[in-house]
């Protein structure tokens, strides 16, 4: 076992605790990993804020990079001193869903995370959860080699960590989860980190017309920098008939990256017909969704959710994380600032702000 930092909450809509934590040793498919930057993620404000439940005390945090500091006897693919990502859902690789390269719905993800000992436990002994098997707000953390990819030297971590859930989620739900058609207009509802990572999915994927939807006008200027091309702030009187003026009958492709049934219901209506709503963002426990019928029996329009990217994370992380190094992803333009691990409540704050696409922390300063 290890000592190390850790940034742990222990009580809803109370601040982080950075408190001494106690890091097992690997088990025989674990790596320990020196984690260097983590993202602050609004999934993160759930747990803290008690919109979605968790066990206390846990340390959250998920969108990882770092160095491999030491691994267990199994282990093959990752050696000390490689600088890897983490992919936020280890898989099993031989369900029917992994099978079929859907590994974020992996049916055995429960029996793989289970462990014989806590991975982070307190000085008196008390095990602390961890977020997703994860707890990125850690200075050291566990992770199996199944859930790392490792990154070439010329993609620096503090941007890395993006390709961890962000870039993967978002760019992911376009290629993935919703399989945009070349050609075809989309709408995003939400330009955060997520939001952004999907305008540049669509992008990528060759979308001839991309509305960013925001309330924020600054998040909207930087919508058109990562390839939107239609602006809509969405405190309008009606956010629905302006997209129906700027493209017509509506889009091919609407993607929610908020989190509530408002947005979800705007989504479905901005589609024209045939058309398909993606929901990404996570919404609060017990959010339930009304629509109308007609929308799918007479005009035939599909609504699909998409959870961290719809694919094989490892895999789309390593092609990701390519399409930055040739200049086709942009990553450094989406880091609003890198802070130390002391100020990481402050980051938090500031993530309120429509200045914010991504706050970065760096764990070790």
């Amino acid at each position: 076992m290890i000592e190390t930092k850790a940034a742990v909450l222990s009580a809803v809509n109370e601040p982080l605790d950075l408190a001494v934590i106690q890091v097992d040793e690997p088990e025989p498919l674990e790596v320990r990993v020196e984690v260097t930057h983590v993202g602050l993620c609004h999934s993160d404000l759930h747990y803290m804020t008690g919109t979605v439940p968790i066990g206390l005390p846990v340390v959250l945090g998920h969108e990882v990079a770092g160095v491999v500091e030491a691994v267990g006897s199994s282990v093959t693919g990752l050696q000390p001193g490689d600088r890897v990502v983490g992919a936020l859902t280890p898989s099993c690789g031989r369900c029917s869903n992994c099978e079929a390269g859907r590994s974020t719905q992996c049916q055995r993800i429960a029996e793989i995370r289970r462990r014989p000992r806590p991975a982070f436990q307190l000085g008196n002994g008390r095990p602390v959860e961890r977020l997703g098997d994860i707890g990125g707000f850690s200075q050291h953390t566990l992770m199996r080699e199944n859930a790392l990819v490792k990154v070439a030297d010329d993609v620096p971590l503090h941007v890395g960590c993006l390709l961890s859930c962000c870039i993967t989620t978002g760019v992911g739900a376009v290629f993935r989860g919703a399989q945009l058609r070349p050609g075809s207009t989309a709408a995003v509802i939400g330009c955060g980190g997520v939001g952004s990572a999907i305008i540049q999915g669509a992008r990528l994927a060759g979308a001839s017309a991309i509305v960013a939807i925001d309330l924020d006008e600054t998040r909207l200027k930087a919508a058109r920098s990562y390839g939107a091309t239609h602006v809509v702030n969405g405190g309008a009187d009606d956010v629905v008939a302006q997209i129906h003026d700027q493209l017509g009958e509506g889009v091919d492709y609407a993607f929610e990256a908020v989190g509530s049934a408002r947005t979800a219901a705007t989504a479905l209506a901005v589609l024209r017909p045939t058309g398909t709503a993606c929901l990404v963002g996570i919404a609060p426990g017990g959010t339930e969704l009304s629509l109308p019928a007609s929308d799918f029996f007479f005009e035939e329009k599909r609504l699909i959710g998409s959870y961290m990217g719809s694919g094989h994370a490892r895999q789309d992380i390593a092609q990701f994380a390519r399409l930055y190094q040739h200049g086709q992803l942009l990553l450094d333009e989406m880091v609003t600032q890198v802070i130390p691990f002391r100020e990481i409540n402050e980051g938090f704050e500031a993530m309120k702000s429509g200045d914010v696409t991504r706050i970065v922390v760096d764990l070790q300063s």
